[in-house]
């Protein structure tokens, strides 16, 4: 699986205002059933409860919210990167600003752990995660987490 399996140019946001994490994931959850056939109550709901669970705040600024979605057909991403840093409770401590949302379908089975790793190996690379920090546009972006090569 690679990350342009999972989102699409529509799924890229460059610049995304929030204050809070709890914000965050209503933003993300509107924003992701405005592309999905699915209500954002259902997405905020499963959230929450994977959150409850422990932080998807991976370190290095980065997030990875991610919920399994009862009648989601296929895996669906969501990149947003944040105008401000926030408070994520992220393993590190350190605020978040970069940030891919998983929406799983209900019957994946262990296909989400493959997702999960694809997007963070991405994600986590330096040149990467600067990349994503210093393009300007949501076409530059999704380029650089579905084309481009880098090297730390």
């Amino acid at each position: 699986m690679e990350v342009i399996d999972l989102i699409t140019p529509s799924s890229v946001i460059a610049s995304l205002r929030t204050t809070d994490k709890s914000r965050l994931l209503q933003e993300l959850a509107a924003r992701a059933t405005r592309l999905l056939p699915i209500d954002s109550q259902t997405v905020l709901d499963a959230l929450h409860s994977r959150e409850m669970l422990g932080s998807t705040g991976v370190g290095q600024g980065i997030a990875l919210p991610h919920a399994r979605i009862p009648r989601l057909r296929e895996f669906f991403g969501l990149f947003a990167r944040l105008e401000r840093p926030i408070e994520f409770e992220a393993i590190d401590e350190r605020p978040v600003d970069l940030v891919f949302l998983l929406l799983i379908p209900e019957q994946a089975g262990d296909d989400h752990l493959a997702a999960l790793a694809c997007v963070s190996r991405k994600l986590r690379d330096p040149a990467v995660a600067q990349a994503l920090r210093t393009r300007k546009t949501a076409p530059e972006l999704y380029k650089v987490l579905t084309v481009e090569t880098h090297t730390a």
